[in-house]
């Protein structure tokens, strides 16, 4: 998926938008990591590099201190992104490239970010015409998904706009192959006609991957509506005694005091989840890479309750009130999702806290309230003599188990923004750490 457009402007102003969106038939892709890389993809690579991070085929210096250009852009494409900075063209590098995107570069990396003041409406009153339909969709659904698109500015800043049916607008939209989530592309795409380059907040709709949300419960983000609001001001007519919606504010992994919904590891990797993201840590790296939920599992919950790894699944599993999702790699394992009273919770069992799987014993320990059950993996049924007590098990703990996983033969539970270590074959507890332990801050 790609939007093309052109732009012309002056010095003061932009005189008008091009905005041809070109949606393909393209469904997100998802990749499972592979085992070499192919020259069809250093091709693939390249061209990408080219397109989005200014990549050339310059030689001199750099190529003299033996940093090839291409190493270097792929050092700044895993930097933006949050990957794992390699310098090579790797799995994980590979599949973010192959996710739906916006065809405007990353310039610069930061959070919201403007093409400068001369890159602005000296107006706030523009003009809008659609040149042409796409046969893909009914010409109410593209009307209705182009103006809810422009609404989604108008409500947080003075601009206003009117749809024209002649003549040359402010912003001309016309449409060529397949559309996919019109609202959400054209949306983005007229956040770069009004003034805003690209953020690395991996929540904010001028984010350079596209996410998918539906326009009834879509809600600009907060790093957008400061973005937009440094260039145009507020809405003057927004009543503040009824501000509707919270905008929605990305977690940062920075913030000590955060509690995290769940931890889980995955083929070697560990997954914090927050609301509607989660982040994805090898231990070797020192950042971590956020996610949303459902970019990486299209139907899974967000703001879930807890989740374990099966080893028995190969998946990792979801939890979000009565129900249990299990993801395999991408997909959902059939036959979720799945009530879990399957796992021999009762229907007094409104949702598990968290969840752990013990590796020594095949067991899982859903943690719900004050009290833990014990689940036989091998077995599929709840050992005897559960629930019992946390703190009969784990001393010392008295909060609410919020989190929990093992990692080298550790178990850490989760209560608020602390961890706690423990080995759970004795009992004793080691070490309180901050949840920031294993979740290491990015902006370090």
């Amino acid at each position: 998926m790609a939007a093309c457009r052109t732009r012309r402007h002056s010095a003061t102003h932009m005189e008008t938008f091009n905005l041809c969106v070109l949606l393909s038939l393209a469904v997100t892709v998802y990749c499972v990591p592979l085992p070499q890389v192919t020259v069809q993809d250093e091709t693939f690579a390249e061209s990408y590099l080219k397109n989005f991070f200014n990549l050339t085929e310059e030689t001199g210096p750099t190529i003299r201190r033996g940093i090839s250009p291409v190493t270097k852009k792929l050092s700044e494409m895993q930097r933006f992104f949050g990957l794992q900075i390699t310098g090579n063209l790797d799995a994980d590098t590979l599949a973010m490239m192959k996710k739906p995107r916006c065809g405007v570069p990353d310039g610069k990396i930061g959070e919201f970010s403007t093409f400068g003041s001369d890159l602005k409406w000296d107006k706030n009153s523009l003009t809008y015409r659609i040149e042409n339909y796409t046969p893909d969709m009914s010409t109410s659904e593209i009307d209705d998904s182009i103006e809810k698109a422009f609404q989604v500015w108008a409500n947080v800043t003075p601009l206003r706009f009117t749809r024209i049916y002649s003549g040359i607008a402010d912003i001309m939209i016309s449409f060529g192959s397949r559309c996919y989530v019109l609202f959400m592309v054209a949306a983005h795409e007229f956040g770069h006609s009004l003034g805003l380059s690209h953020s690395d907040d991996a929540g904010a709709l001028m984010y350079p991957l596209y996410s998918f949300n539906k326009p009834e419960t879509f809600v600009l983000p907060r790093d957008d509506i400061n973005g937009i609001q440094s260039l145009y001001g507020p809405n003057p007519d927004k009543d503040p005694f009824q501000p509707g919606p919270e905008p929605p504010t990305t977690p940062d992994s920075c913030d000590s005091t955060m509690v995290l919904d769940a931890v889980a590891t995955l083929r070697g990797e560990m997954l914090f989840f927050k609301d509607s993201f989660f982040w994805r840590s090898h231990i070797q790296s020192s950042k971590s890479q956020q996610v949303l939920i459902t970019n990486f599992w299209p139907d899974a919950p967000v703001n879930i309750d807890a989740a374990y790894e099966s080893q028995v699944l190969d998946s990792v599993l979801l939890f979000k009130g009565r129900r249990v999702w299990a993801f395999s790699g991408y997909d959902i394992v059939p036959g979720f999702p799945k009530s879990i009273s399957s796992y021999g919770l009762d229907e007094s069992v409104q949702k598990v806290n968290a969840a752990l799987y013990d590796a020594a014993t095949g067991k899982t320990l859903f943690f719900v309230g004050s009290k833990y059950y014990s689940y036989d993996e091998a077995k599929k049924r709840m050992d005897k003599g559960f629930p019992k007590n946390v703190d009969q098990t784990f001393n010392g703990l008295t909060g609410e188990v919020t989190a929990a996983f093992q990692y080298r033969g550790f178990t850490y539970i989760y209560s608020g923004p602390y961890m706690f270590e423990y080995s759970l074959r004795s009992g004793r507890l080691f070490r309180v750490l901050r949840n920031d332990y294993f979740l290491r801050c990015n902006k370090n």
